[in-house]
């Protein structure tokens, strides 16, 4: 039972951290071709330039964006 609790809690973190790399395997490739001068400002300000050019986005990042409320 021991274990299983201290399992728990490296799943859940794995989880979310596979999330997030999926999403941004889903719009890295658009981020660098549209925002690319604005890659090195933050995540904010690249996810303010997706949503800029959402009509040019891939199908894949605009699900991710919109799966995240964007």
């Amino acid at each position: 039972m021991t274990r299983l609790l201290l399992i728990v809690p490296f799943v859940l973190i794995a989880s979310a951290a596979s999330a997030q790399q999926q999403g941004q395997d889903a719009c890295g490739r658009d981020a660098s071709r549209f925002c690319r001068a604005h890659l090195s400002e933050g995540d904010q300000v690249v996810l303010a330039c997706l949503k800029q050019n959402r009509a040019r986005l891939s199908k894949a990042c605009q699900a991710t964006l919109a799966s995240h409320g964007q």
